[in-house]
Parts: C-alpha cells; structure tokens; sequence
C-alpha cells in the first residue's frame, strides 16, 4: 500500500544502507582489536615498574605485575592459545554462517549476532574486574565470541551486493570495506586508554557499543531482496538496471520497486545454492586459495604488531597500540586503491596477484630497517597495509559480490552469502595457521 519510490528516495536509501553496514562491521572489528593491546600488559617486564605500596607479592617475584595465568615463562603459547580459541571457532563458523544468512533475516540475524558478540567481547574484560585466571574461562569466551562473529561479514556483503551492482562495485565496495580498518583503529585507541591501568574497560568498552550497534541494527536495517532476471520480463534487463547500477553511474535510473511492479511475473523464487553448489562456481576456489595467504599475514599483524612493537621498539603498551594502527590505515589506501584499480582495468585477480608480490618484499623490508627511526617505521607500516590488505579487502567485497552473482548461477541470486562465507571461511583457516609462529 506505499506509495512507489522515487530514484532520489531509492538514492538515499542505498547510501543508508552503505553507512549504516559500515558503522555494522566497524563494530565487529572493533571488538576483536582489544585482545591484541592488552597482550602487552598481560605478560611484561615488572622490573622497570615501582612496586605498589599495599601489593602483597614478595620481593623476589619478578612477575608481580603480570595477569595470571599469563605470568608463566610460556606465556606466549598461552596467549596463542586465547587466539587459537577465536580463530579456530570463527573459521569452522564461517562455512556455516553463510548458509543461515541466506535463509534467515539478514535484520534478526546481524542483530543478534551483534548483541552476542558484545556480550562476550565484554565478559572477556569482566575477567579483570571479578578477578578471573583461569585459563579456560578466557578460552571459553573466545570460542564463543569466534563463533557469533561470523554472523556480520556473509550477512553485511549480502545486504550491500544486493543494493549495488557491478558497475562501480570495486571503488564503492573498496571505500566501504575501510570499516576493517577503522573497527582496528577504533579498537586499538580505545584499547589504549584503560590498557595501563584497568585493562577490563578496553574490552567492556567496545562491547558495549558492539551491542548497542545491534540494536540499531535491529530497528534500522533495510533489506533488499532483488530477483533474478530470469524470473523478469521482458523490459529489464539485470536487477540493477532500473538503478543504473549495471550500466553507468550508480546514482542514475528509474526506481527499482516501481517497475518491478509492473514488470515481474509471478514466478516461484529460487532455492538457496548449496555449499558444493557455490564451490563449482568458477573462481570461488581460486580465490579462497590467495585469500587464505593475504587473511594469514593481515591477521598475524592485527594480534601481534603491538606486542612485536612493544618489545623491539620499547614504546610503552599504550604508543605501540596507537602506531600499529598506521598499518590500518595503509589498508584503507591500499583497500580504495585496489577496487579503483580492479574497476578500471576489469581485473580483479591481476590487481590482487600484483599487490601481494609487491608486498612481500616489503614486509621483509619492514623486519630490517622498519624499527630504524620513528619515520622509518610509519612510512614501512603504510607501505605494508596497503599491499596486504587491499587484495585482502578486494577479494571480500567485490570479488565475492561478483561471484555470488556470476552468470553460472542462471539468475538464482541466493548464493551471496553463502559464496562469502566459502572465501572468508577458507581465508580464516590460513589464520590457525599464523598461530604456529607468533604464538608457538
């Protein structure tokens, strides 16, 4: 009983939807950052802290100030272990994930899986203030928290694929997908300003936005579910024409809604693809293959470049959290750089195949003279998020957009998510395996 859109209206609501998914998994990531800050204040160096008047630690115990149980000399493997929890949980869910998103919601289903991961991201940090070390309870909420996390990037690159065509897919898409790196910024500086002192509130924190973000989520979120040209008639020819998306500019066209009304043909929709459906798609295993490699490096930077700062640098745990967000910031770059560059020249796989034979030599550069000097270091980790983390972010978006809508599928739209969580599930398993470095 509403009245049409008009193309401005159906304008407005796009660049809704892009803000609003933006702000979404900004959240996400800024809920996962914390673990990386607070690891330097877990385990440190307690000699070259002044003791406190009241503390009831012995003179000769050198680990007074650490959070136990990370007080041991296996530190590490125990902290590797916390990140295992995550990793493990957030890889095995991701294959699943997919699959629910393109039966259930997207509007419950996000919401949800917001309000449980700020839930859990919080109970993490209510570990310091109840005074919690017992190892399996961190374990615990990180299996948990890895597993409800999965429920945000299927269900984010669904919503927007499904409002934006190919068109300007790569640039619009490589703009959004700078909500990785601002969700670790975010992280990072709000990490930084407890982790000295009641290190609990880094994570209670953006937890707490995490879930208020889901109940936006839940009251705001716009669904749009096109349907398959092949069930169309005769005068459209994609899903994305009446917008212009297709053809042109994304901001051009007559309202979507009002001719489909007048256009569609009842018709019985397709059934959702089913997991060996979408890995017959062409490309979808190739590029899970090179986003296993990019998500491995990207990853190992994210839990560990404030901890490899800290000790190799000596900045306080506070300095090498705020620098190690720089290399986020070479993301965002590297992340607008590589879907302009995928949309001009049409070639997604050469961009990603040069970028990351670009940044390996980098990185190894990075290792030798990036600690040389404060500019050294900035311009080194700029450098490195860039190169990594914009394959990294074109592969996610707009690679997995287009082949949740590839030509093979004969207009059956319902493989978005599931083709997602297929790329992103596979890059996950390549972050199980960074653990047996930094962590082992």
């Amino acid at each position: 009983g509403s009245p049409p859109l008009t193309p401005a209206s159906s304008c407005r609501f796009r660049g809704f939807i892009l803000l609003l998914t933006f702000f979404i998994y900004t959240c996400y990531h800024m809920s996962r950052k914390p673990i990386s800050v607070v690891k330097s204040r877990l385990h440190q160096n307690c000699s070259e802290l002044v003791k406190p008047v009241n503390d009831s630690h012995s003179l000769n115990d050198t680990t007074w100030c650490d959070w136990a149980p990370f007080d041991k000399n296996n530190y590490k493997e125990l902290l590797g272990a916390v990140d295992n929890a995550f990793l493990v949980a957030y890889a095995i869910g991701m294959f699943i994930s997919g699959i629910f998103g393109e039966r259930l919601p997207l509007r419950y289903y996000l919401s949800a899986g917001m309000l449980l991961s700020g839930l859990f991201t919080s109970l993490f940090g209510l570990g310091y203030f109840w005074n919690i070390h017992m190892l399996w309870y961190f374990v615990l909420i990180q299996i948990c928290n890895g597993l409800v996390q999965t429920t945000g990037w299927p269900s984010v690159v669904t919503c927007v694929g499904n409002w934006f065509g190919k068109g300007k897919r790569g640039l619009i898409m490589g703009i959004w997908n700078s909500h990785t790196s601002v969700g670790n910024i975010l992280g990072s500086l709000i990490a930084g300003v407890w982790v000295n002192e009641q290190w609990g509130l880094s994570f209670v924190a953006p937890g707490a936005v995490t879930a208020a973000m889901g109940v936006i989520t839940f009251l705001f979120l716009i669904e749009c579910e096109w349907t398959p040209p092949s069930l169309w008639g005769s005068e459209l020819s994609s899903p994305f024409s009446s917008w212009g998306l297709g053809e042109g500019s994304w901001l051009e066209g007559e309202d979507y809604w009002s001719r489909s009304q007048r256009t569609r043909e009842p018709s019985v929709q397709p059934a959702a693809i089913s997991f060996l459906g979408a890995l017959r798609i062409p490309g979808v295993v190739e590029f899970s293959l090179c986003l296993l490699f990019a998500k491995l490096v990207s990853y190992t930077f994210l839990y560990w470049l404030p901890l490899y700062i800290f000790n190799v640098a000596h900045f306080s745990a506070k300095q090498a959290g705020d620098l190690s967000t720089l290399f986020d910031v070479g993301g965002i770059m590297g992340g607008i750089m590589a879907g302009l560059i995928s949309d001009y020249t049409n070639g997604r796989a050469t961009t990603c195949c040069i970028m990351l034979i670009l940044a390996a030599p980098m990185m190894f550069l990075y290792n030798y003279i990036g600690q040389n000097g404060i500019t050294n270091s900035i311009v080194m980790l700029i450098i490195c998020g860039a190169l990594v983390n914009g394959p990294y972010a074109l592969i996610t978006t707009a690679v997995s957009a287009d082949l949740g809508t590839h030509q093979s599928l004969k207009g059956n739209a319902k493989a978005l998510s599931t083709v997602t969580a297929i790329i992103d599930g596979t890059g996950s398993i390549g972050l199980r395996l960074q653990l047996w470095g930094p962590g082992s």
